[in-house]
């Protein structure tokens, strides 16, 4: 992966996790574009941007981009690009040994038409992360959320990881699956949705992409982390308990 920048030799998981603490406050927009060779970069983020300028900032590796290669200021960072590189440049790790890890990161796949979420672990079970339009960047928990997989990238190194519980949501995410979610909760979704001017299609108690398209819009217009993901802060925003 070449880039216009040598890659640092003291690019570690800490340093990369001190980098991002000095970010905390900054603003939050989706789908800015961030030129990851701008070290004096401050905001705004988006999820994917943040932790993509990290990696290069510490590395000098464009990392989760629409081109790994070639100017870093005009690469595009996104999630589903995350989870393209973990694949195959990667290597993906478990949630709970991401966890334990400084400067490593944790991934929620995007589905079609949402953005899916990213997050820097601590090492210790929390998270430094471009939240969202209303939060910006916060240090947050991994425990109580969903995640898919934890990420280490290979020009980063990481120290020992410790032993670190994550625990799982206490109550049931909805979102897109295959098959797809189905249930009176899934309808009461669709319901509060079209009720609040989100149009769900036709109400049918399956969590299909209309359904994922409005409840992403939903989140956008109410500055929620836009993953098209109904969990305890979207349904609480929407006031129905699932």
């Amino acid at each position: 992966m070449a880039t216009t920048r040598a890659a640092i030799s003291e690019a570690t998981g800490e340093l990369l996790l001190e980098h991002a603490l000095q970010h905390v406050g900054e603003k939050y927009l989706l789908g800015i574009l961030v030129p990851k060779d701008n070290p004096n970069w401050s905001g705004p983020w988006d999820c994917a941007e943040f932790a993509s300028w990290l990696v290069f900032e510490v590395s000098g590796q464009l990392y989760g981009c629409n081109r790994d290669f070639g100017a870093p200021a005009t690469a595009d960072a996104y999630t589903g690009y995350w989870e393209r590189d973990a694949s195959t440049l990667g290597h993906i790790v478990a949630v709970e040994e991401a966890a334990g890890l400084a400067g490593a990161m944790v991934l929620r796949f995007p589905e079609a038409g949402a953005t899916g979420h990213i997050v820097i672990s601590d090492g210790t079970g929390g998270t430094v992360e471009a939240h969202s339009s209303k939060t910006g960047v916060i240090q947050s928990t991994l425990a109580n959320r969903r995640w898919d997989a934890g990420v280490l990238v290979p020009t980063i190194q990481y120290s020992q990881a410790r032993e670190v519980s994550v625990p799982p949501p206490a109550s049931a995410i909805y979102r897109m699956t295959t098959p797809p979610m189905r249930g009176r909760s899934v309808r009461a979704i669709q319901q509060t949705l079209k009720f609040s001017g989100f149009d769900p299609g036709v109400i049918d108690g399956l969590f299909g992409p209309h359904t994922l398209a409005a409840v992403v819009a939903f989140q956008v217009s109410h500055q929620l982390v836009p993953d098209g993901e109904v969990g305890p802060a979207t349904a609480a925003m929407l006031g129905i308990r699932v």
